[in-house]
């Protein structure tokens, strides 16, 4: 399997809220984890945030992504996701009550790569913009 496949089937599994256990296969066993928003403040792994984004589809059930872009910069073990999330609050579990609020929220996944697996990757995501629009914030 080449990077971008991996790279693929994993975004796949972490967007449609699947969870580590479908992610890990695709990943280092301690791959890491940076965001610079402060809802993702104290998530340091990506078995972390592959829960966290599980989590999500509890409030927002309709979550899903929207592909605009995916590229391998294989000089650099590299692949870059860029996609918006959308949904509606409608299920139990948010900050708040459901609101049912909608959201479009612009993302960019940078996988990094090692023997073949991701061993980090950094989301880029203004996630101040994307609670507003949720009502969350």
């Amino acid at each position: 399997m080449t990077i971008t496949e991996t790279a693929r089937a994993f975004f796949e599994a972490c967007e449609t809220g699947q969870g580590w256990d479908a992610c890990a296969a695709y990943c280092s066993e301690d791959a890491g984890f940076a965001c610079q928003s402060g809802a993702l403040a104290d998530t340091h792994t990506l078995a972390a945030y592959a829960e966290w984004m599980k989590g999500l589809l509890t409030p927002i059930p309709d979550g899903r992504y929207e592909l605009k872009g995916f590229a391998c910069d294989e000089d650099r073990g590299t692949v870059l996701a860029f996609a918006v999330f959308h949904g509606t609050q409608t299920g139990p579990g948010g900050p708040v009550d459901p609101t049912g609020a909608t959201v479009a929220s612009d993302y960019v996944y940078a996988m990094e790569f090692a023997g073949g697996k991701i061993t980090h990757m950094t989301k880029v995501w203004n996630d101040g913009h994307a609670l507003a629009q949720l009502g969350w914030a």
